[in-house]
């Protein structure tokens, strides 16, 4: 059976997926929640005629589906969790709940666990058709946002078995996902006082909140001492209540500290760890912590990222309708535009920026309806993301294409008004055949699986050193809110 052959099946097939999008968005669950959801994937991997595992690496909302036998084995890798306080009806042109205070899909997740679940699936029909020798895996990966599913999974070695992974991502180009970030760990921090008549016997309290407050000044003084790769975020996630004449018994404050590194966010926390219990002292306060996550950088694989973009090459790019195109335009002008034009690529290369700048109107375009020229990276972007972790267990790499509007901001409201939309579906099903293709690539050409996993081995040299600490367990996104 050609890739052809494997894209008509998906084509003829599209229904079930975007279906499976759309039910997903319909019914948005949070990070590490995800019960619906996982339930639905189990139930159609299982119908579709994969082995399907629940709880993988102990988390409830983990899943795999697995098909064939033998090598190569590929990873497919999907997501599904959605984004507190971000609900919104669809195809609206301006903010309009669903549910009032609910949830919502604003960065694509029900779409990139669907565009995997088609990819598996096609690699499936194809394993089915040749009877070559060869495995797919769909990895259900929960708590991306907030959570760190595929960090938790990796620290019980899960993805060591495979070849090579493959995932994607919902944006707002077509292009290769490339480069590096930072590293992640997110550590909550209690303290505990005593309560007290903050009028008629203020002595005898010891507050909690001041302990927050002045963890909160020692880690801005930390932020003049640390090397510019480095970010401290943190949000106050419990006072101690909402009456002034109380000393605040109980106060809980929510760190998230950044590295290029894991070794090196190790010792940036332990600094942080030392400045809570320095407020503590001063307070005569105690305080427990727990951590939360952690994320790993990415191990960018250039021969991975060039086996994805000759796909996205050799497969038409959506084409789109009228109605499609007004809709992109109207929703569009709902968002803002500082200029930045689309693509890694043109942020780093000239010939790239000026390629882009012509394809894109000079970045007026609402629509990017174009492949982004290709390229390689290895800069550092500030953000994070648990596929780092994926990939310093097996080579890995992605692909981000067009679901949104040109200029949609990350997890917001245009995004999740746009995720059920004929845009956001064509944009699935591209990301689907690419993937499925690739992976086949991977199947039927050891050549190219052993170049990719050479680079990999010479990038991961050091070893996976894992972002969560040994007796952390997963938490649910709903238990911090």
């Amino acid at each position: 059976m050609t890739k052809a052959e494997i894209y008509k099946l998906l084509e003829e097939k599209q229904e079930l997926f975007t279906e499976v999008s759309d039910r997903i968005w319909g019914d948005p669950e949070l990070s590490l929640s995800e019960h619906r959801a996982a339930e639905l994937y189990e139930r159609t991997l299982s119908e579709l005629g994969f082995e399907v595992e629940h709880g993988v690496a102990g988390i409830e909302t983990a899943f795999s589906g697995k098909f064939g036998s033998g090598r190569p084995v590929i990873g497919i890798l999907g997501e599904y969790d959605a984004l507190a306080g971000l609900s919104q009806k669809a195809g609206e042109l301006s903010p309009c709940e669903e549910v009032e205070g609910g949830h919502g899909h604003g960065c694509g997740h029900h779409m990139l666990g669907a565009g995997s679940l088609a990819a598996a699936w096609a690699v499936k029909e194809y394993l089915a058709a040749s009877g070559e020798s060869g495995t797919v895996i769909y990895y259900g990966c929960p708590g991306e946002e907030g959570g760190a599913g595929k960090a938790f999974m990796a620290r019980e070695g899960l993805f060591y078995s495979l070849d090579a992974a493959l995932t994607w991502h919902p944006g707002t180009a077509n292009e290769i996902f490339t480069g590096t970030n930072n590293t992640s760990m997110q550590v909550e921090y209690t303290f505990s006082g005593i309560a007290a008549h903050a009028a008629g016997n203020p002595h005898q309290g010891r507050s909690a909140l001041d302990a927050v407050e002045l963890m909160n000044i020692g880690v801005q003084f930390l932020r003049e001492h640390i090397p510019n790769t480095d970010c401290l975020h943190y949000a106050i996630t419990n006072t101690g209540g909402i009456s002034p004449n109380v000393v605040q018994s109980k106060a809980t404050v929510l760190y998230m500290v950044r590295s290029n590194t894991v070794p090196r966010n190790k010792e940036l926390l332990a600094r942080v760890d030392n400045i809570a219990r320095g407020a503590a002292l001063m307070t005569d306060t105690t305080f427990k912590r727990r951590f939360i996550d952690g994320t790993a950088d990415l191990l960018p694989n250039e021969t991975l990222e060039r086996a994805l973009y000759a796909n996205m090459e050799e497969i038409p790019l959506p084409e789109y309708t009228k109605d499609e195109r007004d809709f992109a335009a109207a929703l569009d002008a709902t968002c803002p535009n500082d200029g930045e034009l689309p693509g890694i690529g043109a942020k780093y290369d000239p010939e790239i920026r000026r390629r882009v700048s012509e394809l894109s109107d000079n970045g007026k375009a609402p629509l990017n309806d174009f492949l982004c020229p290709f390229f390689h990276s290895t800069n550092q972007e500030p953000g994070s993301t648990d596929v780092g972790d994926v990939s310093w267990q097996t080579p890995t790499a992605q692909i981000s294409t067009a679901t949104w509007t040109a200029h949609s901001p990350g997890h917001s409201w245009q995004n999740v008004s746009g995720g059920k939309t004929g845009i956001a579906h064509k944009g699935l099903m591209y990301a689907a055949k690419v993937l499925a293709g690739t992976a086949i690539d991977l199947l039927t050409d050891p050549k190219l699986l052993e170049a990719a996993q050479a680079e990999f081995k010479a990038a991961a040299a050091k070893g996976y050193d894992c972002p969560i600490e040994p007796d952390a367990v997963p938490v649910p996104v709903e238990e911090m809110l």
